[in-house]
């Protein structure tokens, strides 16, 4: 089994991600370790648990990160309502924020050293703070799968730049460029494959039926009134399920870095696309995934009854 800690600010899509990896049964969770994005750090550590409970997984740690971004100010996604999982009740949910996500990072990843994947839902805070404080991190991780950014499509936070990718550019800056092994699932993969109360009727059965449909209804709401798209963009189940079936997926190596100081351009992921220069490969990008399979088997783990 594969050693992941997902690094997460749910989210309902972030929800979907941490189901997918847990009902799948096909990996050694060490830790969800929550970053400030969506919502504030107390809302989404509250959620991380929350959605273990719903699981009967509270056995895997929740580790809280800090309550804001390396150098700027929070921004919250308003798509998520005011608890950052609108639709159900998180009200009492027992947590605790620590603000020690990182170290934790650290240590596991010592632990596991050559063996651990890290999945990045959110803001790339935690994992950048990580890097800062053990410069030899990068290169003991096995790789790292990011949700983020925007290559070829418009953004969804500013006009070039999707939402993780901008509440915290400074940190994203730090990741893409370290020596560690990157997977990027970027806006332009994921917005060609909305789901729909269809799809989610499909889980009819599941112990999660009832919860998931609850918070997709209010998902779906969000989306269309902030974003235009009638669907749920679950962004971060995509990126999931690239660790559960990468031959759904088409990638292209590509230069990419991170504005941090742009006026209109905060957060754009801009890749190098001339053909007189001399590419710096540092990342695989996601340019396709195939949407029949990932909803086939999103519909079949979520029933599972592990």
């Amino acid at each position: 089994m594969k050693n992941i800690i997902i690094d997460t600010d749910p989210g309902h899509d972030d929800a979907l991600a941490i189901m997918l990896m847990v009902k799948s049964g096909l990996f050694n969770i060490l830790a969800l370790t929550t970053v400030a994005g969506n919502s504030a750090i107390e809302n989404v550590t509250r959620n991380a648990a929350y959605i273990l409970d719903l699981l009967g997984r509270r056995d895997i740690p929740v580790f809280a990160g800090r309550e804001k971004p390396l150098k700027r100010s929070l921004t919250s996604a308003n798509v998520h309502g005011d608890n950052g999982l609108d639709g159900v009740d998180t009200s009492k949910i027992k947590f605790a924020v620590n603000h020690d996500a990182s170290k934790h990072i650290i240590r596991l990843v010592s632990d596991y050293a050559g063996d651990v994947v890290l999945l990045a839902l959110g803001p790339l805070s935690n994992i950048a703070r990580a890097f800062l404080e053990d410069r030899s991190l990068p290169l003991k991780i096995s790789k790292i799968i990011m949700m983020g950014g925007a290559i070829d499509v418009p953004g969804n936070k500013n006009r070039v730049a999707e939402f993780n990718m901008f509440v915290d550019p400074e940190a994203a800056d730090i990741v893409f460029k370290s020596k560690a092994k990157k997977i990027l699932i970027p806006l332009d993969a994921c917005n060609n494959s909305p789901l729909f109360m269809s799809d989610f009727e499909k889980i009819n059965g599941s112990s999660l039926y009832r919860p998931i449909m609850n918070m997709m209804k209010k998902f779906i709401t969000g989306i269309e009134k902030y974003e235009g798209t009638k669907g749920a963009l679950v962004y971060d189940a995509i990126a999931a399920y690239y660790l559960l079936n990468p031959k759904a997926f088409i990638t292209q190596p590509m230069d990419v870095i991170v504005e941090t100081k742009g006026e209109y351009t905060r957060g754009m992921t801009v890749a190098e696309k001339r053909i007189s220069e001399k590419k710096m490969y540092n990342m695989k990008v996601v340019i396709k995934v195939d949407v029949t399979r990932f909803k086939k088997d999103l519909t079949t783990i979520l029933k599972n009854k592990l």
